[in-house]
């Protein structure tokens, strides 16, 4: 088959949108107005937050959230995800911006875009079911802490290094502040106390708060009334710029291709988690479609580099805001986008006065949020290895790299896991079935169960060859029934077992040989090296038999 038949044949129309998506009664429609109103006032301060923290700059969370919120809110595969920018994507991109210069990010986002598309059209949604729980909780709680020491230098009215790591920066904006602290300091810190503050009291009052705008404002308001001397967003743009196509030459995309990478890494991951919680938290249950997913939230970001913004992915805070709220179809992300639309056009001004430590403040508190001390509990109290794969992986997220994180914590998982089933996997001398006859101590009958792999193949080889040539074994009865799994490396062990009794004159027998191994057994010759060919049997009792026969041959002989 040629490439262009593979494309002719390849059928996306179930990843495309289509009159299902919407429902216009007036109930609905009402539902997601609301519901797009109370993100699109939520997501407002956070856009200009993550947009200030990746340091692209604000301007560019709020592009983000408007062109990914729209494009992302058609195409993508769940009713009820809110996309835009992100602090995990902050956190990612910060580095980038350092090492490579705001003027990147578009080409890193519109690269990033494509790989994500690509592993829609590829059907690879469902790749993030492997990732465990543990890890996903570890890259969540070291995502929030970096995104609480990001903030600590504007809280404390000190210049931060974009790019630098977060701990090393927040540890050194400490000790300048406590050697020399001037009167920025005061009114920094201020400014994040009462951001704090609010947000943490107005939700006990009603749940329906914006609580964040409302902080926001608040602030802003005291900043302005008192003119307090704390820096300010700056000018914004009151119109959406143009679509612009990124350099592609080749030096500059071998310089971002990495960057590229793990941008659409962590976006696949973090949209298709939160999608998945979406269709958790919704009234009844829902479902999602996650290689539509990933195809919406790469041409979300595809279209936001083209606009001038950064990688978007969803967001699960938004979206849970967004499923609270009331929203019934994908309208209600819509209208968010819509609502932030209309702050660009509308009302930069007064954004252009927001003090940046109450965006800070903003930033402290969602990351305090992003995951509850009854998740970290729960975690830390189930088993040792998953406490051990949720520490690391948060560790590391810290003190190196997202990305990195994730991979050493697949891999811890994965050992541990491994180890289990190793241990799992045990092999038992059984009694012969039925009444006992005369030789049945020279038949040795071992039950082989769990898995033959290669964890647990080198030890199970050693304890049937210590356990079968131990006293007047005759005869060796493998019953292999019991086997869950066998792989290349333990049908080799089994073929190294029975030519090693044989060339110490034991005779094998091979009982109960499943269809799904069968075909790995024989290709790498485990049957071959029985005696006989007739020393395979289907059933214990005749492979008995077998043994009891040949027991007595040796007898009389």
């Amino acid at each position: 088959m040629t490439i262009r038949d593979a494309i002719a044949r390849l059928d996306v129309r179930d990843l495309l949108p289509g009159r299902s998506d919407y429902d216009l009664r007036p109930r609905t429609l009402g539902a997601d107005l609301v519901a797009g109103i109370t993100v699109g006032v939520v997501a407002l301060p956070l856009a200009l937050a993550f947009g200030v923290s990746s340091g692209v700059g604000p301007a560019a969370g709020l592009v983000t959230a408007v062109i990914a919120g729209i494009v992302a809110a058609v195409f993508g595969g769940s009713r009820f995800q809110v996309s835009g920018p992100t602090g995990a994507m902050a956190v990612v991109l910060a580095p980038v911006v350092a090492a490579h210069g705001v003027g990147s990010v578009a080409l890193v986002t519109v690269l990033a875009g494509v790989l994500v598309l690509a592993l829609g059209l590829l059907r690879l949604g469902r790749a993030v079911t492997y990732i465990p729980w543990p890890v996903v909780e570890g890259f969540t709680l070291g995502i929030a802490a970096i995104i609480f020491l990001q903030q600590v230098p504007a809280a404390l009215g000190t210049d931060a290094a974009v790019g630098e790591n977060s701990l090393a920066t927040a540890v050194s904006s400490v000790a300048t502040t406590a050697t020399d602290p001037g009167t920025e300091t005061a009114w920094t810190l201020g400014a994040v106390a009462v951001v704090v503050l609010l947000m943490v009291l107005l939700p006990r009052l009603h749940h329906a708060v914006p609580a964040s705008l409302v902080a926001v404002v608040v602030v802003t308001a005291l900043a302005e009334i008192t003119s307090a001397p704390v820096a300010r967003i700056g000018a914004l743009p009151d119109t959406l710029p143009s679509p612009v196509l990124p350099s592609l030459d080749a030096g500059a995309l071998r310089e971002v291709v990495g960057a590229a990478v793990a941008v659409a890494a962590l976006a696949a991951i973090e949209s298709l988690l939160s999608a998945r919680v979406a269709a958790s938290m919704a009234p009844g249950g829902s479902v999602y479609a996650p290689d539509r997913e990933l195809l919406g939230q790469g041409l979300a970001s595809v279209a936001s580099g083209l606009f001038g913004g950064m990688p978007a992915t969803g967001a699960i805070a938004r979206t849970a805001v967004n499923v609270r709220s009331g929203a019934r179809t994908r309208l209600a992300a819509l209208v968010h986008a819509i609502v932030i639309l209309g702050v660009i056009y509308l009302a930069t001004g007064p954004v252009s006065q927001i003090p940046l430590a109450a965006l800070s403040g903003v930033l402290m508190v969602t990351a305090t949020r992003m995951i509850g001390p009854r998740t970290v509990r729960a975690i830390l109290r189930s088993t040792r290895s998953d406490a051990s794969t949720f520490a690391i992986t948060a560790f590391i997220t810290v003190a190196f790299d997202l990305i990195e994180a994730v991979q050493i914590g697949l891999v811890v998982a994965a050992f541990f896991a491994l180890r289990h089933v190793a241990r799992a996997s045990t092999v038992h001398r059984e009694p012969l079935p039925g009444p006992a006859h005369e030789g049945d101590d020279r038949i040795a009958l071992f039950r082989l169960d769990g898995a033959m792999f290669f964890g647990a193949a080198d030890r199970i080889l050693t304890e049937l060859t210590e356990a079968s040539t131990r006293g007047d074994v005759e005869v060796v009865i493998l019953r292999l029934s019991q086997l869950q799994m066998v792989d290349a490396t333990g049908a080799k062990a089994l073929a190294d077992l029975i030519t090693e009794l044989e060339r110490r004159g034991v005779t094998v027998l091979v009982k109960g040989v499943q269809d799904r191994h069968r075909s790995l057994i024989v290709r790498v010759g485990v049957l071959d090296e029985l005696r006989h060919e007739k020393h395979a049997f289907d059933t214990l009792a005749d492979a008995v038999e077998h043994a009891r026969s040949h027991v007595r041959r040796a007898a009389i002989g």
